[in-house]
């Protein structure tokens, strides 16, 4: 039934950009159980082919003015980044990405030589992450450039990891660190800030050009000893609260346990920001956050190490649900993670 447009009340930024996706999931068919192992709600839909392992596809796009702005990337590294924050959410369910569509919308007033610079960066990412460009799409934005990558990839059944599979008594853990990507973001856009060049350039750098954490995805899938796992897209406490949703559990995290690098804090006082919120609430880390049980921790932290060189830091354990969202405060108090609001959503984002 059609609705008149005059008539409609709700707003997407009174729902939210999470809040529209279930409203969305509620209105389409269910999916049959037979080939959808994972549908709606997760980083990536997982599907059974009648092969030996499941198919994955994922899909996020890089918008002018919302993702990126010209003033703080260039095309080349535009391209790279378009190609990492899906190769993310490949990483974040244990897989190898293999083939992706490119759809392209750019103002025709845009140079050639700029897309040819995004697709040498977007082709160069991929093909170091084993994935080839297979198809895509061209068309006119009167708006900005727009870039939109479905991949598709692969994963063994018995290494596939979701978010929904935390359980009470799980450590929480999370690989590399946090906050850095926003701190990057904010020297983008007040770059007179008197930072050090060499903690200027780190945060700046993975800002613009993040970094998917396959091999560390794929080597926690293998351990056998991971019970969920998501990628820090949205900031921690946001991506925490999305694997908790799904696993029905509560969790404790410990704010002084949580990993920064040494650029963050001399940005931050540089900035009169707090380096904390950065690392709980700023988003586009792209590092893994994962649940496993105690006793098997030390084991896989050992083996991600030795397998891919990346650290990993329990910061907390997940609880009962009943026990809520709790944050352990560096004084022992507790609090909720409304201490720290934020966390990016597309459609409450101002």
């Amino acid at each position: 039934m059609e609705t008149r447009l005059d008539a409609m009340t709700t707003r997407l930024k009174d729902v939210g950009e999470f809040g529209l996706i279930e409203r969305i999931r509620r209105l389409l068919p269910g999916a049959p159980d037979v080939d959808v192992i994972v549908g709606i709600g997760d980083d990536v839909a997982v599907l059974e082919t009648g092969g030996g392992s499941y198919l994955l596809a994922t899909c996020d796009c890089q918008v002018e003015g919302v993702h990126f702005l010209w003033d703080t990337t260039t095309p080349f590294e535009l391209g790279r980044k378009a190609a990492a924050v899906n190769l993310s959410d490949i990483a974040a369910m244990g897989g190898a990405p293999r083939w992706a569509l490119v759809s392209l919308m750019a103002p025709q007033e845009i140079l050639v030589e700029s897309i040819e610079e995004l697709y040498r960066g977007l082709g160069g990412a991929l093909a170091e992450a084993g994935a080839v460009v297979v198809g895509g799409n061209t068309a006119k934005s009167s708006e900005g450039l727009i870039v939109d990558i479905t991949l598709l990839g692969r994963v063994a059944p018995e290494h596939l990891l979701t978010r929904s599979g935390a359980r009470p008594g799980d450590v929480a853990a999370v690989t590399g660190t946090l906050g850095d990507a926003r701190a990057g973001l904010e020297l983008w856009l007040r770059p007179e800030s008197g930072v050090p060049e060499e903690e200027a350039r780190t945060v700046k750098r993975r800002y613009t050009s993040p970094q998917a954490r396959l091999l560390e995805g794929q080597c926690l899938g293998r351990c056998g000893a991971v019970h969920a796992m998501l990628d820090v897209s949205d900031g921690l406490l946001s991506d925490l609260r999305h694997m908790c949703e799904a696993s029905g559990v509560g969790v404790e995290l410990e704010v002084e346990r949580v990993p920064v690098s040494p650029a963050l804090p001399a940005v931050a006082a540089a900035l009169k920001a707090d380096a904390l919120a950065w690392a709980l609430t700023g988003g586009e880390d792209y590092e893994l956050l994962f649940a496993v049980s105690e006793k098997d921790f030390p084991r896989v932290a050992d083996q991600l190490l030795q397998e891919t060189g990346t650290t990993c830091r329990a910061i907390g354990r997940f609880v009962d649900r009943d026990q809520g969202l709790r944050l352990i405060l560096e004084d022992g108090r507790r609090s909720s993670f409304d201490a720290y609001a934020g966390g990016w959503d597309h459609f409450k984002a101002t």
